[in-house]
Order: C-alpha cells, then sequence, then structure tokens
C-alpha cells in the first residue's frame, strides 16, 4: 500500500483509502452471497437426501440465508468504522424499548386483534342476548350485546334485581377466554 502512495500524487492519497474500504465492502458482499448460495444449496441437497419434511427445511434455509446476512451487515459497518460495541448496545437498547413497549400495549393490541375475530367469524351479533359464564356452572354477565368496539363490546345488562338498565363494556378478549351461552336476536334458545 505504501509502494502504491509513493507512485500516486499526494491528491491521491485520500481517495485511495476510500477506494480500499470500497473494494472490502465489494469483497464482503459478493463472499456473503456466494455463501448464501452455497447454504441454500447444501440444504436442498440435504433436504432431498434425508428428506425432510418441507415445513422443516424452508424455515432452516431461511434463518441460515438472513443469519449470513446479518453477519455480513456488521463485517461492512465494522470496515466504514461503525464500533462493534456500539452497535451491540443500540441494538440490545432498541430490543429492550421495544419489548416493554409490546408488553405495555398487549392488552390493548389483544383487545384489537380479538374485535378483528369478533368481525371475521361472527360468534356473536348486536341484538344478540349473551351470557359470560365464570365457569360452567356459575353465571356470570348477561345482557344484550349493544354495540361491538375496537377494544371492548357494549352489553345492556339484563336480570339486574333492582330492575334498572346498565351498560356493561367487556374487553374483546374476554370473549376468547370464557365461556359464552348465546341466544340470536328474537330466539328464546341458546345457540351454538
Amino acid at each position: 500500500m505504501d509502494e502504491l502512495r509513493e507512485v500516486l500524487p499526494a491528491w491521491a492519497h485520500d481517495s485511495l483509502d476510500l477506494l480500499l474500504v470500497a473494494i472490502e465492502v465489494g469483497c464482503i458482499v459478493l463472499v456473503a452471497w456466494l455463501l448464501r448460495r452455497y447454504v441454500g444449496k447444501l440444504f436442498d441437497k440435504i433436504v432431498s437426501h434425508h428428506k425432510v419434511p418441507v415445513d422443516v427445511a424452508v424455515p432452516m434455509k431461511t434463518i441460515g440465508g438472513w443469519v449470513i446476512i446479518f453477519a455480513a451487515g456488521l463485517m461492512v459497518l465494522e470496515r466504514l468504522g461503525v464500533s462493534g460495541r456500539v452497535l451491540w448496545t443500540a441494538i440490545t437498547g432498541f430490543a429492550a424499548v421495544a419489548a416493554v413497549a409490546f408488553f405495555a400495549a398487549w392488552s390493548v393490541l389483544s383487545n384489537i386483534f380479538c374485535a378483528f375475530l369478533i368481525f371475521a367469524t361472527q360468534p356473536f351479533r348486536v341484538g344478540d342476548e349473551l351470557e359470560i359464564l365464570d365457569a360452567a356452572d356459575k353465571v356470570g354477565m348477561h345482557g344484550r350485546v349493544v354495540a361491538i368496539h375496537l377494544l371492548y363490546t357494549v352489553l345492556e345488562e339484563m336480570g339486574r334485581e333492582d330492575g334498572r338498565e346498565t351498560l356493561i363494556q367487556v374487553p374483546n378478549s374476554a370473549f376468547f377466554q370464557k365461556t359464552i351461552r348465546r341466544w340470536q336476536q328474537g330466539d328464546g334458545e341458546p345457540s351454538i
């Protein structure tokens, strides 16, 4: 490298360092691409020789490819001057924040997902009479479905001893965690 610097004019020395980094990055990308192809073909041979089910082989091949891409990405970032310690700190910090945010929003996300399941599968509709059982032998909430929202379903409570009409907001996830007895609108008999 020093011999090349002696031959080149002074203004080209900075470009030489940049060119060297570009060549190293190109070599890393090329080796990663070749290695990924080789690992893919190796997985294909293992699958055909040992008759591994496709349900097992495809995820293994995909994970192997992503490990190679991740390792190549780390090597490229190192060549570009990013410290491995700084990068690891950033990744673990992001993972910790994402995990805390996920757990904090879990109940909300669960209720939203359950709302989509209620809309898609229609285990009950607005106007149906429901009874949410705490156990098979214990009576729970009983009411007519007034509205279905993203986070909760509104029931108009029925069978109160004092005769007052009240509305109950039941989280949508409760309908997938408890046993539900349903009467369709206008029926006197519970339905499945």
